[in-house]
């Protein structure tokens, strides 16, 4: 995370829609689509104030109700006479971080101390709008709001990475958005949002897209859309893996109070000292388990509850926030029939801002006039899903995972091969862990014996294969030594041109007005690609003491063999005619799962051993 309404409404919008729809727009739209608003507002006259929301929680436990510091950002003619739809940033990022170090326990041979942290630099008291959001839409007759999470910048309370009072503090902006909260400003005299409709869209990236995901679980009332892009929804599945510890990608050993600590920035912070004490006990880095502790911050569970329609944005290349995390937001939307759509880039933990700008501005503009004012843009009315399958390579499709897709079953037979269908069962075969070498280096050659992993690799493939959706593995294997891990890597084998990460150039974009110091100008990006022989699909982790239940740990007697099934991450990948699918089967990722002691022997039972992948085309 440092790296982290059912059905179209039509509105009651104040003003006439004539005076901020003008006929056309700078970036297309789809033909037959109502284009997005103009800017017709002077964004250097735009009004900023700073408001503070009263929370119905004391979670630093001073006696008082928590407040959060919200700033905003509105055309000078808005008020009571002339109100407008919000768009709402929550971040417990605005006032910096704290360096805090990761748990030293990866290798289980260190302690959990932590040492003090240093606190961030604090600017929550200017009232500044980091980012494109301000720029665009302010002049678009938007009201931009940001607000710092609970325990963070000018909010009180304590950080809880995703725990119930952060949700209620970033409630209770839109609570005082529609009247229902109580607000002071910098006098302690009462504020009120008499300018705007309540109306409200939530929108962000990594813990800011998170956010979002947390309020729309409840229900509130006026959260009308959220725009998560690489948010989370189970923390569980963020910092655990089916009972294991496991770590975001580049961040061995961070937790949640690993992170707590990292974004208390609000004054006073020893107040929170205790609630930092209690997230570092009941996270439980011993056990792994999914507990009462992951249940609070797990939004998949109030899927149900969501009134606010959703674009749903993932980087396919993310390692931080997986993309699991989005696929099972998705599926539980799907589930609860909640009016979305989904964007599925190339690139890693970032905004498709990065990507793809001028269709992202236009796309962002439509979906808030659609959702925010109650204009029909015609945008619900266009395909699902954009995906985009290799650098700057997209496609549409109508639902997603994209039609045509079934679940396929491949067997892991003997001598390596992954085959199409059922199997006999057939032979014991075995290798040893080895935690020193990462998964990048023995999935590199899955044609050549390695004493440290199993490869199973299908024949070349005579037509594109794509996969799109949640890979599951079953093995029927046993462990004899100190890791509890099994591991199992997707590996599309067969040169190509793909993604190897994203550069700014020189050029810029300017994508509204700006003011000293914040022009509204941005660095323009582009992929950076590189050929290579193979590379790693998608991966996915079992502690297998958690065969039974994320929830139960139930000890693993050395030698016997046992059934083990899990999902590997959500993903959509086109395999070129030629390639191989391939399956790497480890005990620990060195980069993701704790470090036992090497020497773990794995027994693996081909035939009875298989996967199942969501693929169009059948992998033939």
């Amino acid at each position: 995370m440092r790296s982290v309404l059912r059905g179209v409404r039509l509105l009651a919008v104040s003003v006439s829609i004539a005076t901020i729809l003008p006929a056309t727009v700078a970036a297309a739209a789809a033909p037959g689509a109502t284009p997005g608003t103009q800017p017709v507002y002077d964004y250097t006259q735009a009004i900023r104030e700073q408001v503070w929301v009263q929370v119905p929680t004391d979670s630093d436990n001073d006696g008082q109700p928590d407040r959060v510091a919200v700033r905003i950002i509105r055309p000078r003619e808005s008020g009571p006479d002339l109100k407008v739809p919000v768009i709402f940033q929550a971040s417990p990022y605005y006032a910096g971080l704290n360096d805090v170090p990761n748990h030293d326990d990866v290798d289980r041979d260190g302690s959990d101390a932590l040492r003090s942290a240093d606190p961030g630099t604090d600017r929550a008291e200017s009232i500044v709008f980091s980012g494109y959001l301000d720029n665009y839409f302010v002049p678009r007759g938007y009201a931009v709001v940001f607000a710092d999470s609970l325990g963070s910048g000018g909010s009180t309370g304590c950080p809880t990475s995703g725990g119930r009072n952060e949700t209620l503090g970033m409630k209770a902006v839109v609570d005082w958005l529609n009247g229902r909260a109580r607000g002071v400003d910098a006098t302690g005299a009462a504020a009120r949002a008499s300018w705007s409709t309540g109306h409200t869209g939530m929108i962000g990236v990594s813990y800011n897209g998170t956010l979002p995901n947390a309020v729309a679980a409840t229900g509130v009332r006026g959260l009308d859309t959220i725009v998560p892009i690489a948010g989370i929804s189970s923390w569980y599945d963020y910092y655990r893996a089916n009972g294991g510890v496991v770590a975001p990608g580049g961040y061995q050993g961070e937790d949640t109070d690993v992170l707590a600590k990292a974004v208390l920035t609000r004054e006073n912070p020893e107040v929170c000292a205790d609630v930092m004490t209690r997230i570092e006990q009941d996270q439980d880095r011993v056990t792994g388990d999914y507990s009462r502790f992951w249940a609070e911050r797990d939004y998949v569970r109030d899927a149900g509850k969501v009134r606010a329609s959703v674009l749903l944005v993932h980087g396919l290349h993310d390692d931080n926030v997986r993309t699991g995390q989005a696929g099972q937001w998705w599926d539980a939307l799907a589930r609860n029939r909640v009016p979305r759509k989904i964007w599925l880039h190339q690139a890693g933990h970032t905004d498709p801002f990065n990507v793809r700008r001028d269709v992202w501005l236009n796309t962002l503009n439509r979906w808030f006039d659609q959702w925010l004012r109650g204009v029909d843009t015609g945008i619900m009315n266009e395909p699902i899903a954009d995906v985009e399958v290799a650098p700057n390579v997209w496609r549409t499709s109508r639902t997603w995972p994209v039609p045509g897709t079934k679940a396929t079953t491949f067997s892991l037979t003997g001598s390596g091969a992954l085959t199409r269908g059922p199997a006999r069962p057939g032979a014991r075969e075995s290798f040893v862990d080895n935690p020193s070498r990462t998964a990048e280096d023995l999935a590199a050659d899955g044609t050549v014996a390695d004493p440290n992993r199993l490869a199973y690799l299908s024949q070349p493939l005579i037509r594109e294969t794509r996969l799109s959706g949640t890979p599951t593995i079953t093995l029927r294997a046993d462990l004899a030594g100190k890791s509890p891990y099994l591991t199992a890597l997707l590996v599309d084998y067969g040169t190509a041109d793909r993604y190897a990460g994203l550069r700014s150039l020189p050029t810029q974009d300017c994508v509204g007005p700006g003011i000293p110091g914040d022009p509204g100008c941005f660095a323009q990006r582009e992929y950076v690609t590189t050929s290579t022989p193979s590379e790693i699909v998608t991966r996915g982790w079992l502690d297998t003491r958690n065969r039974r239940s994320p929830s139960v740990t139930t000890a693993v007697q050395p030698g016997k063999p046992y059934t083990f099934t899990w999902d590997l991450q959500t993903e959509d990948h086109v395999f070129a005619p030629g390639h191989r699918i391939g399956v790497i089967i480890l005990s620990t990722e060195r980069d993701h799962t704790l470090r036992y002691p090497a020497g773990t022997q794995v027994g693996v039972r081909t035939g009875v051993s298989s996967v199942v992948l969501p693929l169009v085309n059948g992998g033939r």
